[in-house]
């Protein structure tokens, strides 16, 4: 029995797809999915919104789709097109913070898509879920790889090292957004990423400054006059 195949999108349609996902991330990136009209989208590429429905099916799988279109231009910057692992993914994620720097819209759609993100009913929520998932759980087979070549038996918390990095970078990312003169996004990212981890390959012996037991607020008297003293 012939298998069905599935028809390939002629060339002109990918182009025209690219040019309606750089223009929805540029208009989700300054106002949100919410606020984000697919008619601003459909303006800047020339077409009706009917025309971006065409192409996308509905704005909720077209939000999808500017997400993957993010994810696939991280990946362009890897010969083998997928994520590496050991201290090669560690170098990665540097060389990503470097090429934000020069795509702040795409951080931007990033950023606000992301917080808007956390509520139930937005549809973007199940891929930032699968997204940060599927990263943590890459981080932390690096993390293993690296313990594994080091001779590292007894490091640090892994899990909780894959999670700090992932929240690092994004707000810092967040930080630079704001003011990019005053953060320098790639260095500040290889600073706290080498940080965490040399305190996964070398944990410290003595309590962090954060485990120190705060000395308790002593109350003030309460004034005599004070109706509420009496």
């Amino acid at each position: 029995m012939a298998t069905k195949r599935t028809p390939r999108a002629r060339p002109e349609t990918l182009v025209k797809r690219a040019e309606i996902l750089r223009a929805a991330t540029a208009t989700f990136g300054a106002k949100g999915y919410n606020n984000g009209p697919l008619t601003e989208i459909a303006d800047q590429v020339g077409m009706t919104h009917a025309g971006i429905l065409h192409h996308f099916g509905s704005k909720d799988q077209l939000l999808v789709e500017v997400l993957k279109f993010r994810d696939t231009s991280d990946l362009e910057t890897i010969a083998e097109r997928r994520m590496p692992t050991g201290a090669a993914l560690f170098r990665h994620l540097v060389r990503t913070a470097l090429l934000n720097e020069d795509r702040p819209g795409i951080v931007q759609a990033y950023s606000v898509l992301s917080a808007e993100s956390v509520t139930d009913d937005h549809p973007g929520r199940p891929y930032f879920e699968g997204r940060y998932r599927q990263l943590r759980s890459e981080i932390i087979e690096a993390f293993h790889v690296i313990c594994a070549e080091q001779g590292v038996t007894d490091p640090g918390p892994i899990d909780r090292a894959a999670a700090s990095i992932l929240a690092v970078m994004d707000g810092l990312q967040v930080q630079w957004l704001l003011d990019p003169g005053s953060v320098e996004l790639a260095e500040a990212t290889a600073f706290a990423i080498e940080a965490i981890i040399a305190a996964v390959l070398d944990p410290p012996t003595t309590p962090p400054l954060t485990a120190q037991p705060m000395a308790a607020a002593t109350p003030e008297p309460a004034d005599a006059s004070s109706p509420t003293s009496r």
